[in-house]
């Protein structure tokens, strides 16, 4: 078995609930701030998220209602900074969880000194404080989208996170939700474990080595648990 060192996870939808109540309801109120008509219901939310990137979704959608091309970058030029301080202010306001089995997980990681890292092509301006307010400060290096724009999946952001922690990618697992995740993180090299969630059930995950319903589901704790019999504490 091969030697873990290092769990590197995404943070949108694996290890927070933050898709559905969080950036939807961000960028709803975005919409009503600026007076525009738009709202996004639960499930159009879901095959939105098809688009990578946030700018890149909202643009979509503008265009796709009948926007020219020029209106729709103005629109989201304008409003994705006001959908990013209301993201921010939910996570201020404790309304972004983690999701079931996320901090048991961690915790479990960083008792046998197993180093935790992020890699989101989210903003820092929330991502930040999301951590800090959900986990503490237990993650060792945190990348971001606004450090590496490049969205998964492209590898760019875990290729960052490999180059800063100078870890081998062989020793590393990446936590993942989605199929762009999952691809970048094989990109990379690593292996990957997709903690699905309501939005991803239909993605195409095989890239992964195990598809599990959540952080908690007894199929994934086990994994982890074999794969820390072969981990070798480290000091953190």
């Amino acid at each position: 078995m091969t030697r873990l060192d290092a769990v590197i996870f995404d943070v949108d939808g694996t290890l927070v609930d933050s898709e559905r109540d969080g950036h939807r309801v961000a960028f709803n109120a975005a919409f009503a701030e600026a007076g525009l008509p738009d709202r996004w219901d639960i499930d159009r939310y879901g095959d939105l998220l098809r688009i990578a990137g946030g700018t890149q979704r909202m643009a979509h959608w503008f265009e796709s209602t009948g926007r020219s091309p020029a209106q729709a970058g103005e629109l989201t030029e304008r409003l994705h900074p006001i959908k990013t301080r209301i993201m921010r202010n939910l996570v201020e306001d404790g309304r972004i969880q983690p999701r079931p089995g996320a901090r048991e997980l961690i915790e479990r990681l960083a008792a046998r000194g197993i180093a935790l890292h992020v890699a989101t092509t989210g903003t820092r301006a929330w991502v930040e404080p999301l951590l800090r307010h959900a986990f503490g400060p237990v993650f060792d290096v945190v990348i971001t989208g606004t450090e590496v724009p490049d969205l998964k999946p492209s590898p760019a952001v875990y290729l960052e996170v490999l180059a800063r922690t100078r870890c081998a990618p062989e020793h590393v697992v990446a936590v993942e939700d989605s199929a762009n995740g999952v691809l970048a993180a094989t990109a990379a090299g690593l292996r990957c474990v997709a903690a699905q969630n309501a939005y991803t059930r239909s993605h195409d995950l095989s890239a992964a080595l195990l598809v599990a319903d959540g952080l908690d589901d007894p199929e994934l704790v086990s994994w982890f648990d074999d794969q820390l019999s072969a981990a070798s504490p480290r000091r953190r």
